[in-house]
């Protein structure tokens, strides 16, 4: 008896187990047709797309003129600047510089003028002396040439020897004039020579006493446009020692500049401009004359129109050292009228409208990953995750046109290839089997 009923025992044990492993064999088969748990999906949907494009750029005037200091020789000494924020109109003076070198220069110049003047009246009055002399020496030698062929003319009536004399005197009164007359002429030649030195003189004279005329008044730089004074940074404060990050003061009175020095820069704030650059994905949404939504952080609440000026054709990279070498376009963007409150280097949220584009197929930009430089999704069936390629049609900062998949279809927001696997994770999640003991 007790032999039938441990036998009945064994055997409703090995009923229990083989139903236990049924069970565990049959949640497994469902299992492989559920999705896989862990792996948010999102749903291909047809819609709108906003093509708006968020950047932020900094503030700059479109028109400025630069105020340096004279192109003269030396350093320049600061006496009178415009402080920073001044506002100046056309034709007021922006900074002052010491103009007395070029006074001293100028007294020097008018000197040396008035003495190049007294060298011409001096050439002058000695070229007319010697005129004079020339000219009375040239009739006395005339005169005795003439006496010498009046004495010729009596050879006949006197003696062989007389008649030489006279012969001879007469040949010496014409060489006499003819070295005379060379003499003549090569006093006025030099009489000349020495004016003209006089009065290559007086013209270099007049020209430095121009030149230094001319340097004063440039002294006095004024501005040419109606803005904002902005003065620049005195790189020469420090001593010539200058390391990033550090701050230097501006020009102020008393500092001394070198010719042609960046002072100033003279801002007309009647229209501003917003450099800012944009990515790749979003150039194709800028377009020149595109209606803009201008925030300015320093005014928070309100909005300035603005639109596009120009988009630039060919991207930038940042330096190689920087850490940022993504590829960017250079946008400016028209702030017109922006009034007073708007300055020059203040930052600025912009929203660009790139119109609107309908019936599309959309997905979360975390739905698109990329392989071999190609654009994949991964599309749910049944109980996998199917990588199929697609094309990008739009992008924005939340959505993205797709093409290549159907509306409803389920994508993957996670890669679902690098999450642990399914078979692995229902290993684990199997009873352990237990067998019954023997006798």
């Amino acid at each position: 008896m007790k032999v039938k009923m441990r036998r009945k025992t064994r055997w409703v044990v090995l009923l229990l187990v083989v139903a236990a492993g049924g069970v565990g064999l049959w949640r497994g088969l469902q299992r492989l047709h559920e999705p896989e748990r862990g792996i948010p999906t999102a749903a291909v949907r047809r819609g709108r797309l906003d093509m708006k494009v968020y950047t932020d750029g900094e503030l700059h005037a479109r028109r400025s003129v630069m105020v340096v200091a004279p192109s003269v020789s030396g350093n320049l000494r600061i006496v009178r600047l415009a402080p920073t924020g001044t506002q100046v109109h056309n034709g007021d003076v922006v900074v002052e510089f010491d103009p007395s070198e070029q006074q001293y220069n100028l007294e020097e110049n008018r000197f040396d003028l008035e003495e190049a003047e007294q060298e011409i009246a001096k050439a002058k009055a000695d070229a007319a002396v010697q005129g004079a002399k020339d000219e009375v020496e040239l009739l006395k030698a005339k005169f005795d040439v003439r006496r010498a062929e009046l004495d010729m003319s009596k050879n006949e009536l006197v003696s062989a020897i007389d008649a030489k004399k006279n012969l001879l005197a007469l040949e010496e009164a014409k060489r006499h004039l003819t070295q005379l007359q060379q003499d003549i002429q090569s006093h006025s030649v030099s009489n000349q020579a020495a004016l003209d030195v006089a009065q290559e003189k007086e013209r270099k004279a007049r020209l430095l006493m121009a030149q230094a005329e001319s340097n004063i008044q440039s002294m006095s730089v004024k501005s040419t446009i109606d803005g904002l004074v902005s003065l620049k940074e005195n790189e020469r404060a420090s001593g010539g020692f200058y390391f990033s990050g550090m701050k230097l003061p501006e020009y102020r009175e008393g500092d001394q500049v070198g010719p042609g020095t960046l002072v100033a820069e003279v801002m007309n704030l009647e229209q501003m401009v917003v450099q800012c650059k944009v990515d790749e994905g979003d150039r194709a949404n800028m377009n020149a004359g595109a209606a803009v939504e201008a925030h300015v952080d320093a005014l928070p609440g309100r909005i300035f129109p603005a639109k596009v000026e120009s988009v630039a054709g060919v991207a930038s990279r940042g330096m190689p050292w920087s850490g940022n070498t993504t590829s960017k376009f250079d946008v400016a963007i028209t702030m017109d009228k922006a009034g007073s409150e708007i300055r020059p280097g203040l930052t600025v949220q912009t929203v660009v409208e790139g119109g609107q584009t309908k019936d599309l197929l959309l997905v979360p930009p975390q739905a698109l990953f990329e392989k071999d430089g190609k654009p994949f999704v991964y599309l749910q069936q049944g109980g996998n995750f199917v990588a199929r390629q697609v094309k990008v049609t739009r992008r924005t900062e939340s959505q993205v046109a797709i093409e290549g998949v159907s509306e409803g279809a389920q994508v993957a927001l996670i890669n679902p290839e690098e999450q642990p696997s399914k078979a692995a994770t229902s290993a684990s999640n199997q009873p352990a089997l237990v067998g019954g003991g023997g006798r």
